[in-house]
């Protein structure tokens, strides 16, 4: 199914509304067709926009990429960590532009979703800097360096419809259905949907329609437009020979009618379906040439064997021919008569360049001829006895490829039923933020940069919380959740949780203190004549210190809410709750060598677990600054889990 330009409205606007404030923190590239953009919020969830060749709408899954996409490469190296500026559709086209702006730099990327499609990167004044596929027709000419160029409008503008726009309907020769497709681009199911609302022939000649049957008409497409841009409509999925999705019920539904919460969600299932079955498409033409690649491989390699047989076959007839000559006489090999008896064998005696040879068949043998022979014949015997070494040869080297063959072709058939999609995890609000749970299982919570920080404070603190921050220029703030009657574990835990994620870190300064305070002490507002940085906030008050001895974080994977999540805390606590983790100090690898790393640890005891999490969110779950690992385990929630099935 394609999008109309109606539908493309809708989604500008409800995309728009959600992605707000939002950057891109990650670009996965899915097929040469699609792209998949992560949106990251400093307050927010996590949003998934998929933008290819077909639509764009926001996914709740994320598929594994399926076919090299040559825009991937461009676009992360362009886009990520701007933020979504704004999204807007060309008039009534099926077009958009998708703004892009941050640290003095603005992009748009346009996505054109009609014919074939194309995805294009531009620069703020419109020069092409990528695109997916270069087009040249009549009216305009798309490739880098160049500006891009809508393409001309061929329609009315669906979104401001008057009355008199109709006249020439009244007017027209053509069928009327024909005249309203391509006066206002409307796809088919809606032209037969119209006409059906309104109780009218659409192979009714235009200037035959009445001017009653005209207004309706302009009535029942003006209120589809608006029902369907406003979102006053209750999306379906229709499956019959094919499967499509409807923003709302148009005239008769012949098919499986699904309802579906929303417009996006509807296309999010079909549209995802139809990617994923294209790309196993492709990934089975890819899979169904190597497999014959390597069947013509096998079917060369057998006919190798074949004629180094026969030609070793045929050497030896030749050298035993040889014996023929001398029980008759023949002493010489240039005799004629020995001339005879070599072609009678499909062999001949030849000099090239003054070197005297045996040719058999396409085999040439260097001979001497003043040699006995008997002497000759025994050169001959050496070589068909070389050439019966080379059948042994190419035996292995096929052996080897049929194995690989019958390997590709097992591979090829489990992939087939590999699951390449997996649902996007809705997060827990606190994972926006640093967190871990205490080994007395406090929730605590703490900010990443100056917004979060400021976010901590200003979303999430009650009045039986206590406030955490390190006694040290460039600290977070720390909240321990529901804390009125903590034990000090928690406290001093949280405590140094406070220190690790500050400067302290980065600059390994060990022995730094945290202090706590009660919410009310927190002021969120600086002093009369004052000034607050974004994420400062005034302390009041008595600050009770807690000093913190090392510097020692641990990552680890734990179980949440049917899943399993990635979390960074002082050691004991993450230790208790985790599956498996790793404990770091400062210094050694950057972050994004030391996640790496973690990740490819983890992988080794819980490869199904870890391959859902990805490789940013290990980079995110760790201090700023260079962490060594010092240990790797699993934690004391598996070693729980192996006890008890030792008694089950």
């Amino acid at each position: 199914m394609t999008l109309s330009g109606i539908e493309l409205r809708y989604l500008v606007d409800e995309i728009t509304e959600q992605v707000q404030d939002y950057y891109i923190s990650n670009i996965y590239g899915i097929t040469k067709d699609s792209i998949l953009f992560k949106l990251h919020h400093t307050e927010k969830s996590d949003l998934f926009m998929m933008i290819s060749t077909a639509g764009v709408w926001l996914t709740a899954v994320k598929i594994d990429q399926m076919e090299p996409n040559r825009l991937l490469k461009r676009l992360r190296s362009d886009l990520l960590r701007l933020k979504l500026k704004k999204i807007e559709q060309i008039g009534a086209e099926r077009i958009a532009y998708f703004t892009f702006g941050g640290f003095g730099k603005e992009f748009v990327l346009v996505g054109e979703f009609f014919g074939d499609g194309n995805i294009l990167l531009c620069s703020k004044e419109m020069k092409i800097l990528a695109l997916q596929h270069s087009i040249e027709v009549r009216h305009r000419k798309l490739s880098v360096g160049l500006e891009y160029v809508q393409p001309p409008e061929n329609s009315l503008d669906i979104f401001n419809l008057k009355e008199s726009d109709f006249d020439g309907l009244k007017t027209t020769d053509l069928v009327a259905g024909k005249w309203f497709g391509r006066t206002l681009g409307l796809p088919k199911k809606y032209v037969e949907s119209v006409f059906e609302i309104a109780k009218t022939d659409s192979k009714k000649i235009g200037n035959l329609l009445t001017d009653d049957e005209i207004k309706i008409i302009f009535e029942t497409i003006r209120k589809i437009v608006s029902d369907i841009v406003s979102g006053n409509h209750d999306a379906i999925i229709i499956k019959n020979e094919k499967t499509e999705v409807l923003p709302l019920k148009l005239g008769k539904l012949e098919g499986e009618v699904i309802p579906v919460n929303s417009f996006i969600e509807g296309l999010d299932a079909v549209f995802t379906e139809n990617i994923i079955e294209k790309g196993k498409s492709v990934q089975s033409s890819g899979s169904d040439k190597k497999i014959k690649e390597l069947q013509t491989r096998i079917s060369e390699q057998e006919k190798a064997i074949q004629t180094v047989k026969e030609s070793s076959k045929n050497i030896t007839n030749v050298a035993n021919s040889l014996f023929e000559m001398v029980s008759k006489g023949i002493t010489s090999i240039e005799d004629s008569n020995a001339q005879e008896i070599l072609a009678q064998n499909n062999a001949r005696l030849v000099s090239e360049k003054g070197i005297s040879l045996i040719v058999v068949q396409d085999e040439k043998i260097k001979i001497k001829t003043q040699s006995p022979l008997q002497s000759i014949a025994s050169v001959l015997f050496n070589e068909a006895k070389k050439q019966s070494g080379a059948i042994a040869s190419i035996q292995a080297i096929k052996e080897k490829t049929e194995k690989k063959l019958e390997k590709f072709q097992s591979n090829t058939e489990s992939e087939k039923d590999l699951i390449v999609v997996s649902e996007i995890r809705k997060k827990n609000w606190y994972e926006r933020y640093r967190w871990f749970f205490t080994t007395d299982g406090y929730l605590t919570i703490g900010g990443r940069d100056a917004a979060s920080n400021s976010a901590v404070i200003r979303k999430h603190l009650d009045k039986n919380d206590r406030v955490f921050h390190g006694d040290i220029f460039g600290s977070p703030f720390f909240i321990l959740k529901d804390s009125e009657k903590v034990p000090d574990s928690s406290m001093n835990e949280t405590a140094h949780a406070t220190v690790c994620f500050s400067r302290a870190w980065r600059e390994g300064m060990y022995g730094v203190s945290a202090y706590w305070v009660r919410p009310e002490q927190v002021k969120k507002s600086a002093p009369s004549g004052e000034f607050l940085p974004k994420g400062s906030f005034t302390i009041e008050g008595q600050r009770n210190f807690i000093k913190s001895e090392t510097l020692r974080l641990a990552v680890g994977i734990m179980p949440v809410d049917d899943d399993y999540v990635l979390t960074c805390g002082p050691p004991e606590p993450i230790k208790k709750n985790a599956l498996c983790y790793a404990i770091i100090e400062p210094n050694g690898l950057e972050m994004a060598e030391a996640a790496k790393k973690i990740r490819m640890e983890f992988s080794k005891m819980y490869e199904g677990i870890t391959r859902k999490i990805s490789m940013d969110e290990f980079v995110r779950a760790l201090p700023a600054g260079k962490s060594q690992i010092v240990k790797v385990s699993v934690g004391d929630l598996q070693k729980e889990k192996t006890i008890d099935n030792e008694f089950d």
